[in-house]
C-alpha cells in the first residue's frame, strides 16, 4: 500500500511533484485565505491525479473551509474532506482534523485555537484505533521548530502518546521535513516548502514497511 502525502502548497499545487499512489493525503494549508475559487481550483487539481483514493485536511490558510464547516465538504467532488473524522480505506482507518494553536498575528488563523481545553477537546475526538492521524499542526517536540520556536501542541503530543497510531502526518511548519520514529508511531511533516522558494516532491510513504521510498533522505529513530 503506497501513500504520497503533502500539504503547504500555498496554491502552488501545480508545481509540486506528486507520485502515484494508492492513496493520496493532503495536510493542510491549499491556498492563501482567499475563497471558494481557490478550494475549486484545487479540487479541480485533485480530480487531474490518478489516486483511487484522495483525503484532505485543513489548514491555517485555508479560511473559505473554517468559515462554513458544515458546507465546507461539499466543496470536494474529487477528495474526502476530514473535519473531525475518519474514513476506512482497505482496512486503514484515517482520522483528519485542522485545529492548530493560534500561531501569531502574520498567519491566517483559520481552525485556530488558545492552547489548553479548546485544543485537548479536539484531541480527545481521535478514536483509539486510528491507523493514520492526519493533522496540520505538528505535535509540541517533533519537527515543529520555526526558528528558536516550536510550535507544536503537548496536548495532540499526549493524545498520539495515548493512542498509539502506526502514522502521524503533518505539516504546518515549513522549516522541518521528513520522518522521524518514537517508539511505535512514525510522524512524518509533509510540507512542500522548500529553501529560497523551491518546492519539495510529495513523500511517497510504504504503508506495511514504514519506509519513505521517494521525497526525502531522512528517517530518524528514537
Amino acid at each position: 500500500m503506497k501513500i504520497a502525502l503533502f500539504s503547504d502548497t500555498h496554491a502552488l499545487h501545480g508545481q509540486v511533484t506528486i507520485p502515484d499512489a494508492d492513496i493520496l493525503i493532503f495536510a493542510g494549508d491549499m491556498t492563501h485565505c482567499k475563497t471558494s475559487r481557490d478550494v475549486f481550483e484545487f479540487n479541480s487539481f485533485l480530480g487531474s491525479l490518478p489516486h483511487k483514493h484522495k483525503i484532505v485536511v485543513g489548514g491555517n490558510h485555508d479560511l473559505r473551509l473554517a468559515r462554513d464547516p458544515k458546507k465546507a465538504k461539499f466543496l470536494f467532488t474529487e477528495a474526502v474532506y476530514l473535519l473531525d473524522d475518519f474514513v476506512v480505506i482497505s482496512g486503514i482507518t484515517i482520522y483528519g482534523a485542522p485545529w492548530q494553536p493560534i500561531f501569531n498575528d502574520r498567519a491566517c488563523d483559520a481552525f485556530a485555537l488558545p492552547r489548553g481545553k479548546a485544543l485537548k477537546e479536539k484531541w480527545d475526538m481521535i478514536p483509539s484505533d486510528v491507523d493514520i492521524l492526519v493533522t496540520h499542526t505538528p505535535p509540541a517536540g517533533i519537527l515543529d521548530q520555526n526558528g528558536p520556536v516550536s510550535h507544536g501542541c503537548s496536548d495532540l503530543t499526549a493524545a498520539v502518546t495515548m493512542r498509539k497510531p502506526k502514522y502521524h502526518v503533518f505539516g504546518h511548519i515549513h522549516n522541518h521535513h521528513g520522518m522521524i520514529k518514537h517508539g511505535s508511531t512514525s510522524y512524518l511533516n509533509c510540507n512542500v516548502q522548500g529553501e529560497n522558494g523551491a518546492l519539495r516532491p510529495a513523500l511517497l510513504l510504504d504503508y506495511y514497511s514504514g519506509e519513505v521510498l521517494e521525497g526525502v533522505n531522512r528517517e530518524v529513530t528514537v
